[in-house]
C-alpha cells in the first residue's frame, strides 16, 4: 500500500482548544507527520477533560511532546523542530506569540521554507486584533445569530461552534495552498484566517443578500428564507423535512401529497406568491403530512423527485443506513479508553483515503522519542526533566 498522501509534510502543532486542532485534524487524517506541543503543566482544561468526547475527536493521528516555550532552552528545542518542518500552526493572541518568540518573522528567518498558519479571534492586525476570540462571539458578530431561530424570538447560537469549526478548514485548506504554491517558489508563506472571517464566509448567500441587494436577512426559524415551501413539517409521529422550490418540484409535491390542487392555486402560482403566503401554504401542507407516518412520507416524497428526509436525534443519526454505508463513524484503539469510534472525514479519495490510525495520544507520550530524533542524548533529554524544560 502507497504511504499517506500527506506523509511528506512535518507539522509542528501549538494550537490548543479547537479552530486550531481542527485545521491540523485535516492534516493528519491524510498522513501528516503531527508533533503536538502541550506545555509541561497542561492546558489548563482549555481542550476539554483529556479522555472525554471532544478532546479524543480531535487529536487522533499525532504525537505530543511537551515544552516550556518560555524558557530559553525549550524554545531552542523548538528552533530545533521547526528547522526540517513544513508547516507549524498556532492560535496564540497575536502579543502572545511575539513576547514568547514564536511569530512568522522569528521562525521564518530560521527555515524560510515554513508555512506558518495561525488563527486568533479576529485578524492578526486591526482595531480588535488583541481581542479574546470565542465561537459564539464571532456567531454574534458574524451575523449569524441575527438570521438564527423563530422570527422575534430573539439571537440564537446554532449548536455547534461553527466560527471555530470553519476557520479550522479553511486553515487547512490555505495550507495545503501553501505547500503547493511552495514547489513553485521555494518559499513558505504566513497563513491567516480568524473566527470572524469564517464567520462571514459561512454566510455565503446571506451576505451576499445585503452586499448585493442591500437586503438584510432576518431569522425564518425552520423556513428557508428565500426557497418554499422549504421546512419541517408534523407528520402522525413526528416532523419531517421537505423541500419542494421552484415550480417542477413544487408540483411534484403537491401530487405526491395527493392535493394537485394547491400547484393550481393562484396564491402559490410562482415563487414571489409563495412567498408572500408562505405561512398559509405550510399550513396547508402540515394538514396533509399529519395523515401518515415520517416514514411514510419520507418514503412517497423520495419516490416522487421531492427531497424529503427524517429530523434525526444523534444516536438515529449514526444508526441510519446510508450513513453506515458511508463509514464516517471509525475505530480506533486507545490503551486506556479501549475501543473508541470517532468522527471521520467528510471527502472522500478513492486511491489515498484519511485514515484514523491512531487515538489521541497522552499527554508528552512522545516526547522522548521526539528529542532523540532530534539528535538529542540521554543525558541532554534527562538534563532538560530534571529542569523542567519538557
Amino acid at each position: 500500500m502507497s504511504a499517506p498522501p500527506l506523509s511528506r509534510f512535518k507539522v509542528v502543532d501549538l494550537t490548543r482548544v479547537r479552530a486550531g486542532p481542527t485545521a491540523v485534524r485535516q492534516l493528519a487524517d491524510w498522513g501528516a507527520q503531527i508533533i503536538k506541543v502541550e506545555a509541561v503543566e497542561g492546558d489548563g482544561g482549555l481542550g476539554g477533560a483529556r479522555h472525554g468526547p471532544d478532546f479524543q475527536n480531535l487529536h487522533r493521528n499525532k504525537r505530543s511532546i511537551t515544552l516550556d516555550l518560555k524558557k530559553p532552552e525549550g524554545l531552542d528545542v523548538l528552533h530545533r523542530l521547526v528547522t526540517d518542518a513544513d508547516v507549524l500552526v498556532e492560535n496564540y493572541r497575536p502579543d502572545v506569540k511575539h513576547r514568547l518568540k514564536v511569530d512568522y518573522e522569528s521562525l521564518g528567518a530560521i527555515n524560510p521554507r515554513l508555512v506558518y498558519a495561525s488563527i486568533s479571534g479576529f485578524g492578526q492586525d486591526g482595531p480588535y486584533h488583541d481581542r479574546p476570540g470565542f465561537d459564539q462571539i464571532a456567531q454574534g458578530m458574524g451575523g449569524l445569530m441575527s438570521i438564527t431561530g423563530l422570527p422575534g424570538q430573539g439571537p440564537v447560537r446554532v449548536g455547534i461552534p461553527v466560527a471555530d469549526l470553519s476557520a479550522g478548514i479553511f486553515c487547512a485548506m490555505g495550507i495545503l495552498v501553501a505547500l503547493l504554491e511552495r514547489e513553485v517558489s521555494g518559499q513558505g508563506q504566513w497563513v491567516q484566517t480568524s473566527l470572524l472571517q469564517a464567520q462571514i464566509a459561512m454566510l455565503d448567500f446571506q451576505a451576499a443578500r445585503w452586499l448585493i441587494a442591500g437586503e438584510i436577512p432576518g431569522q425564518a426559524g425552520n423556513n428557508h428564507p428565500t426557497s418554499i415551501p422549504t421546512g419541517v413539517f408534523k407528520t402522525a409521529d413526528g416532523h419531517i423535512n421537505i423541500a419542494a422550490a421552484g415550480q417542477e418540484m413544487f408540483r411534484r409535491l403537491a401530487g405526491a401529497l395527493g392535493a394537485p390542487r394547491l400547484a393550481a392555486e393562484p396564491d402559490y402560482a410562482d415563487d414571489k406568491h409563495r412567498l408572500k403566503n408562505r405561512d398559509k401554504l405550510n399550513a396547508a401542507i402540515e394538514e396533509i403530512t399529519k395523515t401518515k407516518s415520517s416514514a411514510d412520507w419520507i418514503e412517497i416524497l423520495n419516490r416522487a423527485g421531492v427531497p424529503s428526509g427524517p429530523i434525526y436525534r444523534m444516536n438515529e443519526v449514526f444508526a441510519d443506513p446510508q450513513v453506515k454505508h458511508l463509514g464516517i463513524a471509525q475505530a480506533v484503539e486507545h490503551p486506556t479508553l479501549g475501543h473508541l469510534e470517532l468522527v471521520g472525514q467528510a471527502v472522500t479519495l478513492s486511491r489515498t483515503p484519511s485514515k484514523l490510525e491512531t487515538a489521541s495520544p497522552e499527554r508528552g507520550a512522545h516526547t522522548d522519542t521526539v528529542l532523540r530524533e532530534l539528535g538529542y542524548d540521554a543525558d541532554a533529554i534527562a538534563g532538560f526533566r530534571a529542569k523542567g524544560i519538557v
